[in-house]
């Protein structure tokens, strides 16, 4: 079976779409949560462009063995510098990747408008940088900017341009149709053209102006090529990119292909759900083979035929994906994919355990009030934890307040928090000043604990998303916090949801600091404050994450409480 080997640009072309914006520690999630799917090459930045970039490829070595995988990202040199002078392939150097994208021109009209040379002066920057980088011992893709435009306008010198960077040692040729306007049958015409012309490796790199960037993909490989570039949750510069998501299901399932790792595909929808949440980008539930509704029938002869037949309505089996199938009037089936959750904390449980069942319900409860869980694993942690009884609440929020100011003594410092904990009896108050109302609540709360649990000093937030859930509702709108902390070891993140946003971050901040000391192994106080519920379901919250007195009936956790009217 063919191989096609896949090239995700979430970092970099994915990086220009308008409203996104990496930092650095996201660039470093980003490239891991790639890496684990199996994705082959990570097109990771531009290091001359941006001091992010340049930032990132110093602290590649946090990747592991992976990081080999990382591309960089440049130019061909300047028309008037030569490559042993040139500012950009200095850079491509410093980040030490063993592999390096160039891009070159293609078309005419680049040739002498934009870069403002002759053709034979382009053809000799293409060569000449391709030459220069394998002297260095790089291996080379060269991306063909604007290659189909090229091709339609002078197929000769589009061609030309190509076996410059063929003759100078580039391992594989990508056409690009950085417009987005080509069209299949124009692409995949195209492709065979070249394939017949050159006899070397070709790969795809398509922009989705005409809404084809996934056809075109698809077309190409079909036609002959055997790289395939996008960015993994579709979005890039203008109209986005080919969504590679759904370019490697597509040439799997639909053209026979192999990608990436055995078992990658049922991957998918959690990598791309983790990477979109990363960017703060709202994810797509109409997403072909991915979304939530990608598999989603209502009552009726829709129903009634894929319970007898599922290929009736649907193109492949969810499972295959990842995802699974949903009867919108009377919510069947459940997610598999839980179930190891569920077994780490509570092993032996079966798929058809009325445990199960009840977490798992409990999950589309959550769900559909606007938790997420795929970028929120810790959250998930606890969740399993509090319905299997395994847990048990380290501290009773006796109150907390919240004070803003403007303009601040201290720029930096614009909000106080104070914090009032009970832990087996024992009351403590603390204050802290922050820089914004999370920050001092973050700072305080930890700061009342610290007392009782020494280790939480060595955490520490180190990332902070809002969602608006419902912006009709303007301001009232339902909020979903994500936070991401860490300690010496390791880094986990947890989410809180709440019409206030300060209640939707103490969600998120209980579930960390929570998670942190049950996987420190630290013993919860058993007192009046922290009681075994005697049904099995694990000791209840209130919505701000306070324990409640024991008693004899089913309790709820701090998530189920604000579902049902927020604080007590």
């Amino acid at each position: 079976m063919e191989r096609i080997e896949l090239l995700d640009s979430t970092l970099r072309d994915g990086a220009q779409s308008e409203s996104i914006s990496f930092s650095v520690n996201d660039k470093l999630k980003v490239a891991k949560a790639l890496l684990d799917l199996g994705v082959d090459l990570v097109e990771a930045g531009n290091p001359s462009s941006n001091p992010k970039d340049l930032e990132f490829f110093k602290r590649v070595d946090e990747l592991g063995p992976d990081a080999k995988r990382l591309c960089a990202f440049g130019a061909t040199r300047r028309k008037d510098t030569s490559v042993d002078s040139d500012p950009g392939l200095e850079a491509l150097l410093s980040a030490n990747t063993e592999t390096v994208v160039i891009f070159g021109k293609s078309w005419d009209l680049h040739v002498t408008e934009v870069l403002r040379t002759d053709r034979a002066g382009n053809l000799a920057m293409i060569g000449d940088t391709i030459r220069f980088l394998r002297r260095e011992g790089r291996t080379v893709v060269y991306d063909a900017e604007h290659f189909f435009d090229g091709y339609k306008a002078d197929p000769v010198y589009a061609l030309d341009t190509l076996r410059a960077a063929k003759e100078a040692g580039a391992r594989c040729l990508v056409l690009c149709d950085t417009n987005g306007g080509s069209l299949p049958w124009m692409v995949q015409e195209a492709v065979r053209h070249v394939a017949r012309e050159l006899a070397m490796p070709l790969g795809i790199h398509a922009h989705d102006d005409a809404g084809m960037a996934v056809a075109n993909s698809l077309a190409a490989v079909e036609a002959g090529a055997v790289h395939l570039q996008g960015t993994l949750v579709g979005f890039g510069e203008r109209c986005g990119n080919a969504n590679l998501s759904v370019c490697a299901a597509g040439v799997a399932l639909k053209l026979g292909r192999e990608v990436m790792d055995k078992g990658s595909l049922k991957q998918l929808g959690y990598a791309a759900r983790l990477v979109a949440e990363i960017a703060n980008f709202g994810f797509n539930e109409s997403m072909p083979y991915l979304g939530r509704r990608a598999f989603a029938h209502k009552a009726g002869m829709h129903v009634d035929a894929v319970t007898k037949a599922p290929n009736t309505f649907e193109h492949v089996s969810p499972e295959s994906v990842g995802n699974e199938r949903r009867f919108l009037a009377s919510e069947v089936g459940g997610r598999a994919a839980l179930l190891d959750r569920i077994r780490a904390v509570e092993p032996g449980i079966g798929k058809d355990s009325p445990l199960a069942a009840r977490v798992l319900g409990r999950l589309k409860d959550l769900e559909a009030k606007g938790y997420q869980f795929e970028a929120a694993e810790a959250s998930l942690e606890m969740l399993v934890r509090r319905e299997t009884g395994k847990h048990q609440p380290f501290f009773e929020l006796r109150t907390y307040q919240v004070f803003g100011e403007r303009p601040a003594a201290v720029p930096s410092l614009t909000s106080r928090a104070f914090v009032k904990v009970r832990v087996d009896g024992a009351e403590e108050l603390a204050a802290a000043e922050g820089d914004g109302p999370v920050n001092a609540l973050d700072l305080a709360l930890r700061r009342a604990l610290g007392r009782f649990y020494p280790s939480l000093g060595e955490m520490h937030l180190t990332d902070y998303k809002v969602r608006v859930l419902d912006g009709n509702d303007a301001t009232a709108a339902t909020v979903r916090v994500l936070v991401e902390s860490s300690d010496l070891s390791t880094a986990w993140s947890t989410v809180g949801v709440s019409t206030d946003i300060i209640e939707a971050s103490w969600l998120a901040l209980v579930d960390s600091i929570e998670y942190k000391l049950a996987r420190d192994g630290v013993k919860a106080p058993i007192s009046e404050t922290s009681s075994v519920a005697t049904d099995g379901v694990a000791q209840s919250h209130d919505a701000a994450g306070a324990a409640k007195p024991k008693v004899a009936a089913k309790t709820e956790s701090p998530h189920e409480a604000a579902l049902h009217g927020g604080r007590k």
